[in-house]
């Protein structure tokens, strides 16, 4: 049995257009902009489009899949920096600033997904973020900075109530409002 061939260059290339138009496209029309519009804006073929997403449910399901990827490759990110000799609560700050800053900028792919019962769940990177993020976790609670009961859950509580439709001055003061109830330092000490 011959093994898988990797993707064409090409094809990965028109995948990442597709992902990306398709993405923008729905945070500029909502949910109901067409494939026609989506390929359009891509710079591919509808046929191209098809080939890589069958229907609209399965491309966002991948936008959200990539949206995914991205916070485990973020979250690992921040756990190998420790490894340098970066502080643990700066690095669980950043990482909770970028994700949610993603959260909202996905906010309306993450809106079509409900509306066209997508499930976008990608365990191997929700494994990844968890690993990652327990790594996170531990060590800031080993310096002190982090309460020791905090846990992934909570972490999870954190982006599930995060206020994504709100301007990016009011999420950043809810993350402050949030990290002061993660952190052992006051209200102050967290920024």
């Amino acid at each position: 049995m011959t093994p898988p061939r990797a993707p064409r260059a090409d094809a990965v290339r028109n995948r990442r257009k597709i992902v990306d138009a398709a993405r923008e496209q729905i945070a500029l029309h909502g949910p109901d902009v067409g494939m026609d519009e989506i390929a359009a804006a891509a710079g591919v073929a509808v046929g191209t489009l098809y080939r890589h997403f069958p229907n609209k449910t399965d491309l966002v399901t991948g936008v959200i899949a990539e949206y995914l990827q991205g916070v485990a490759t973020e979250a690992e990110a921040a756990a190998e920096r420790l490894a340098s000799g970066s502080r643990p609560l700066d690095e669980i700050t950043g990482f909770l600033e970028r994700v949610v800053e993603a959260s909202a900028a996905d906010r309306a792919v993450k809106s079509a997904a409900l509306a066209l019962g997508a499930d976008p769940v990608d365990e191997a990177a929700v494994a990844r973020t968890v690993e990652a993020l327990t790594v996170l976790i531990r060590a800031g609670q080993s310096d002190g900075d982090i309460h020791p009961d905090i846990t992934i859950d909570d972490f999870y509580l954190l982006f599930a109530t995060a206020p994504t439709d709100r301007p990016a001055p009011v999420r950043a003061r809810w993350l402050t409002l949030f990290l002061s109830g993660f952190t052992t330092r006051a209200r102050g000490a967290v920024d």
